[in-house]
């Protein structure tokens, strides 16, 4: 008799909707506590998705992959490894295609009524325009990790937005519920920050939904999550950005004037600031695993753009904005 064959996604259950407590911040409050996220439907203004979306579409368009036109986003088979696909994070991110989200006053109304005060907004974005996968063999989780380990002192929110209709075949993002105050749960060589592994989590703890433009998902920095693999004929697009109460524990920003092994002079505004690094300083290197402090001149140079969290004059975290 043959083996049955392991599904390759984990059987996942459906998000709790937080619709019905907006304006209740103590039961917002411990919808957070018990679940480690706040999933919303139908709550951004659609044409300031579809206006996103649109300029998504634009660039790939550019590339070769899709027509700009298409509703559905499909793929048209062109050969992605051969083309520019892979570099739209970077246009994307220069030309701060997040300020029009950050910036339109019907988004920030909704998160001034869920916040009950203004939302402050962490300018570093991920712009994800993802490929049908071509080997549907592998295990659709893709990357399983919590955005605490590389951020440590960074207490924002993470605000992950569809610019699309997401099913389970196009895969979207997928969270283990409930574990965000189980502390670390990735291994650690040396610097290096490992994947969690899938075997060594809580397979009933799965959720995900059938994403729509106008939902929006917010997540504790400890909440273990995932892309999943996209096994369409259409490209997954989403937003994922960083979101903090203007009450809350607001970090340093600003831009590199000079770094040594030593530390860091950083431009915030019109003044400039000196911070120190110690043993205990975490600087992001290139792929967020945690950099020695010899790289640091060579890796932050002059006017890279710069997100920090501080004890007094000490760096605690360390990381660029790109």
């Amino acid at each position: 008799m043959s083996a049955i064959a392991e599904p390759l996604l984990p059987v996942m259950g459906e998000y709790h909707c937080s619709n019905h407590l907006i304006g209740d911040h103590d039961a917002l409050r411990a919808a957070w506590a018990r679940d480690g996220y706040w999933f919303f439907r139908d709550v951004l203004d659609r044409h300031a998705i579809a206006d996103v979306r649109q300029v998504y579409m634009d660039f790939l368009g550019e590339a070769g992959v899709a027509d700009p036109a298409d509703p559905e986003g499909r793929y048209n088979g062109a050969d992605v490894e051969g083309r520019a696909i892979h570099h739209l994070e970077t246009p994307l991110s220069e030309r701060r295609i997040d300020r029009m989200i950050h910036d339109h006053p019907r988004i920030n109304a909704f998160f001034d009524t869920l916040f009950g005060c203004a939302p402050c907004w962490i300018p570093f974005t991920s712009h994800r325009h993802v490929a049908p996968e071509p080997d549907r063999t592998k295990r659709r989780l893709e990357f399983i990790h919590q955005d605490a380990t590389y951020n440590d002192g960074l207490d924002f929110m993470v605000c992950w937005i569809p610019l699309a209709e997401i099913d389970e075949d196009i895969g979207g993002l997928a969270l283990i519920e409930g574990v965000h105050c189980n502390g670390d749960l990735h291994r650690h060589e040396g610097m290096k920050i490992l994947p969690i592994p899938e075997a060594e989590v809580a397979m009933a703890s799965w959720k995900r939904t059938h994403y729509r433009p106008g939902d929006v998902l917010l997540m504790d920095p400890g909440t273990p999550h995932s892309g999943v693999r996209n096994h369409s004929d259409r490209f997954r697009l989403s937003m994922d950005t960083r979101v903090i109460p203007s009450n809350g524990n607001i970090p340093v920003m600003g831009t590199v004037e000079a770094a040594d092994v030593d530390g860091i002079l950083l431009n915030i505004g019109a003044e400039q600031r000196r911070f120190r690094f110690d043993d205990r300083s975490f600087v992001r290197g290139q792929k967020g695993d945690q950099m020695p402090l010899s790289d640091v001149p060579a890796r932050y140079g002059r006017g890279i753009e710069v997100i920090a969290t501080t004890d007094g004059d000490t760096i605690r975290n360390l990381r660029p904005l790109r």
